[in-house]
């Protein structure tokens, strides 16, 4: 009670009294405050009942004025008063030994004002960043405490001045003793010893007596004037204590950077709040472009356990078997807003928290990695591929269990779309890819185990496994990445060994120019032929050049040419098999617009790739190579030679990944998967041979099927929803089959006329 009246008085004569000037009002204000130690015998009365708290504002309100009365980057008298005696290294030690209680809260709020409020760049300053480093360490060593928050504000505003001006992180790499402590060391070590870094020390091997007992780092306080109650000041300091952690020896790597070691302890607390804005200060740190700062991030601190260890837990923590449609649709996550309520939620399920939660983390890591500095960024991407990918994914995604091949699938699937770092998405297609970029053969296709149990997995006897290991496949080909194509497909094309040359005899060049099939569609006339004209396309450099004439593709005026692949498309599947023309709107014309679209988009994805516009050169290719088309096409393959036998939604997905490579713009792949008139060698097959086969098999099996047209038209109509659900139907399986091969050769053939006409624009 009595020191509360005594702050309102001082209040009042503070007010009443004449103004002086800033610097004198500034060394007033400081000397209350020492002299607080100087005569005080309680030092358990809490800060909060002293004048010490109002003298560090009003030293701050001063620093502010005194720095908007001059010019910029002018230093006034007050400022260089606090630098010169050092009044942060003071502060720093009562801080350190909270005396009076609550001390140190204040000493980071007026730190944390001070690099805020001044414009000035205050940490090239020693007497600035010393203190400020060493104020660092005090932060994050017990969790829950009550700084915690002014801790967090304190180590996000240096973070935030390390963004603005990057060098300044070498003033907070420090270099450490190998060994410090054993049982004969005093417990009390200055900080300047401890560190190495005063030159002075190290010049004279003298040690600093610190102003408080066991507060290491205090160095002796130098005021303005030289009077005798500086000895006192300096007694009553050495009489404060601070407990010693009880550390028999420490043993320290050749640098810290505990900056980052403070944020890693803050992430782990229980407020989740502080645990953002440490995760914050953490994505501002690894951005810093300084690679000595990168080299000690990933080397000198625990950033990269952090991560993984975290991924691992959240991981684990998830239930054995989340269905796979909720692991799908969970709200988009992000890592900042990591709120959730079950109370609140209407669509819960069981193990929603914990995949939010894993989710969540595994976005921060994302976001994290693709803000940081390119070498730090590669180290934190490997440490997730080893830790985590290897050591915690991959069991689940071999084990043998139906229910855990689906849940860890479907997880694989929800982070290959989430991913947006370049560097970690590379990371993860070498984890489920391998590195390998040679040919495959039959013998080697289980070299990377991973690789080859996924794409054993799209011909699973397990629906439900095959169709979301097919729809991890169908994201993964839509990611940047050159790997993913050219591991799957492209490595097999490269000698164009699956065609024989053969020169065209008289018979087939008539063919070529007069035989359009009887029915086929007149593109001359088509309505959306202008919607893809060269006003609607992209620029010249988005699309494929057109190829070149060469001996073994001789230069046609185009027209023919696409009219003669998109009609071997369409007249694929016999007229008795067709039903899209008894429904309205469900023509080829449909997939144009689609196509294009996507089309156009695969192109500005590819264009950083340098593909070739046209096929290598058959007399450059090895043809006599045995030709395999990859483990991959493989069983696409496979499983595109058994629609007529397999499950509706289980065809849709095999179509659409075949029609997501088929759009791809490399000429390999456009010739393997779209030209019906490529010369197949020996023993080989393409998608246009395949769906041939199933169409020799189609025709015999109509055949047997009584009312077989009538039948494919309801069951059109009713995959449509224009005819409800009625008596199940004979050959339900087969007739859907034919529905999906027929509007899969429409589009196929859209694709390929987009692609012919995007690479004969001029």
């Amino acid at each position: 009670m009595f020191s509360k009246f005594t702050s309102i008085l001082q209040h009042a004569v503070e007010a009443l009294a004449p103004s002086l000037p800033l610097q004198e009002d500034f060394v007033y204000h400081w000397k209350a405050i020492t002299h607080y130690y100087i005569e005080t015998s309680d030092d358990k009365a809490p800060v909060t009942d002293t004048n010490i708290p109002s003298h560090l504002e009003q030293m701050l309100d001063i620093l502010v004025q005194e720095e908007n009365e001059r010019e910029s980057g002018e230093t006034g008298p007050c400022m260089e008063y606090l630098l010169h005696h050092k009044i942060l290294e003071t502060l720093y030690t009562l801080g350190k030994a909270d005396c009076p209680p609550g001390m140190k809260q204040q000493v980071l709020v007026f730190y944390t004002k001070l690099l805020g409020r001044i414009r000035q760049p205050l940490l090239p300053h020693i007497n600035v960043h010393r203190p400020v480093q060493k104020l660092i360490r005090l932060c994050g060593e017990v969790l829950a405490t009550p700084t915690e928050n002014e801790e967090i504000q304190f180590l996000c505003i240096v973070c935030a001045k390390l963004k603005q001006d990057p060098y300044l992180v070498n003033f907070f790499l420090e270099n450490k003793l190998k060994s410090l402590a054993s049982k004969g060391v005093p417990n009390v070590i200055s900080e300047d010893e401890l560190k190495g870094q005063d030159s002075l020390s190290a010049d004279t091997g003298q040690c600093h007596q610190p102003l408080c007992g066991g507060a290491t780092g205090a160095e002796p306080m130098a005021l303005e004037d030289e009077s005798p109650h500086m000895d006192d000041l300096s007694t009553s300091l050495d009489s404060l204590t601070v407990t010693a952690l009880p550390e028999a020896s420490v043993v320290r790597p050749n640098q810290d950077y505990n900056l980052v070691n403070s944020l890693l302890n803050l992430t782990r607390s229980p407020d989740g709040r502080i645990a953002v804005k440490a995760c914050e200060g953490l994505m501002l740190l690894v951005s810093l472009p300084e690679p000595a700062a990168a080299k000690c991030l990933t080397q000198s601190t625990c950033l990269c356990e952090l991560l993984t260890d975290r991924l691992a837990s959240l991981y684990k923590a998830l239930p054995q078997s989340v269905d796979p449609l909720d692991i799908e649709t969970v709200e988009a996550i992000n890592w900042g807003l990591d709120s959730y309520s079950h109370k609140e939620d209407a669509s819960a399920f069981p193990g929603k928290r914990a995949l939010i939660s894993f989710l969540s983390w595994f976005d921060y890591c994302d976001q994290l990695i693709k803000e940081a500095q390119k070498t730090a960024a590669v180290i934190l991407a490997k440490a997730v591929h080893e830790r985590f990918f290897i050591g915690v994914m991959e069991p689940q995604l071999m084990q043998t269990s139906e229910m855990g091949i689906l849940t860890s699938t479907a997880l694989l699937h929800r982070i290959v779309r989430q991913v947006t770092s370049d560097v970690l998405l590379q990371e993860m297609v070498y984890f489920i890819l391998g590195e390998q970029r040679e040919p495959e053969t039959l013998a080697d296709i289980s070299r990377h185990p991973l690789r080859h149990r996924l794409i054993e997995h799209c011909d699973h006897i397990s629906d439900e496994i095959s169709i979301m290991t097919l729809r991890m496949f169908e994201h993964l080909l839509q990611k940047p990445n050159e790997h993913i194509l050219y591991n799957l497909v492209l490595r097999n094309l490269e000698e164009r060994n699956y065609t024989e040359y053969k020169p065209l005899c008289p018979e087939d060049k008539d063919v070529v120019e007069n035989g359009l099939i009887a029915g086929a569609v007149d593109l001359e006339e088509d309505p959306l032929f202008t919607d893809i004209s060269p006003d609607n396309t992209l620029s010249n450099q988005e699309w494929l050049r057109s190829p070149p004439a060469t001996p073994d593709h001789p230069k046609n005026d185009g027209k023919t040419e696409v009219h003669k692949i998109v009609n071997s498309f369409l007249c694929l599947v016999p007229d008795e098999a067709k039903s899209s023309y008894h429904v309205e709107g469900t023509g080829y014309d449909t997939y144009l617009r689609d196509a294009h679209r996507q089309f156009r988009d695969y192109c500005a994805i590819c264009l950083r790739w340098e593909w070739p516009g046209s096929p290598k050169a058959l007399e450059k290719c090895n043809l006599e190579a045995a030709f395999f088309e990859g483990h991959f096409l493989k069983v696409l393959f496979d499983r595109m030679g058994r629609i007529l036998d397999q499950p509706y939604d289980v065809n849709l997905q095999v179509t659409s990944v075949l029609s997501r490579l088929s759009l791809f713009p490399h000429p390999h792949i456009h010739e393997y998967l779209l030209d019906p008139y490529v010369n197949l060698a020996s023993g080989c097959r393409s998608l246009f041979s395949v769906i041939v086969r199933v169409v020799g098999d189609l025709m015999v099996r109509i055949q047997r099927i009584q009312d077989f047209t009538p039948k494919l038209l309801l069951v059109r109509k009713r995959l449509l929803g224009l005819e409800p659900e009625g008596p199940i139907i004979d050959h339900i399986t087969l007739l859907e089959g034919v529905i999906v091969l027929e509007e899969f050769c429409k589009e196929l053939a859209a694709i390929a006329f987009v692609k012919y006409h995007a690479s004969s624009t001029p």
